[in-house]
């Protein structure tokens, strides 16, 4: 197992009910499983929600594995008002 840490603003942090979390995932997961994680918590409050992913504050795309220590980021869209 490794950990990383999931920093969360804007509806993610909303959904999840906290601005951090340490997580325990498996060796080789990816961003889209971390995703699939973070979603599963939400209850269906990311249902709909684009997210980007930010890992050690780069954007990335497509499908990453994680590393021990990784900082994510998942940015839904901006919103205005």
């Amino acid at each position: 197992m490794i950990k990383v840490k999931l920093k969360c603003f804007s509806q993610v942090k909303y959904a999840l009910g906290t601005g951090e979390v340490i997580l325990e995932i498996e060796i080789g997961a990816t961003t889209t499983e971390l995703e699939e994680m973070v979603r599963d918590r939400a209850d269906g409050r990311l249902d709909g929600v684009g997210l980007s992913v930010a890992i050690n504050q780069q954007y990335v795309k497509g499908d990453v594995v994680l590393h021990d220590g990784d900082e994510v980021v998942l940015i839904p869209p901006v919103q205005g008002g």
